[in-house]
């Protein structure tokens, strides 16, 4: 395997020209797995959750971290 090039002789991270690198295409799969007590599961899925709604919060908490998550990945794979 070549030496990778974004980091230096003391291991760190430093910017690289990639201007001349080819595009290529990448696809990114997510998985997780939810443990929890089968009580909560009927309460959240009979809405009665004291704090509201919450498979509409944990919806929008996923979206916001893939976004932040594909800026992330971005910088990653670019100097890959």
């Amino acid at each position: 395997m070549s030496k990778l090039n974004h980091f230096n002789d003391q291991g760190q991270a430093h910017m690289v020209d990639v201007s001349n690198k080819e595009t290529t295409s990448r696809v990114a799969v997510a998985k997780a797995r939810i443990l929890m007590n089968s009580n909560t599961l009927e309460i959240i899925k009979n809405g009665d959750a004291k704090k509201g709604d919450v498979l509409g919060i944990a919806r929008t908490a996923g979206i916001m971290l893939q976004r932040k998550l594909l800026i992330l990945f971005h910088y990653v794979i670019r100097y890959l």
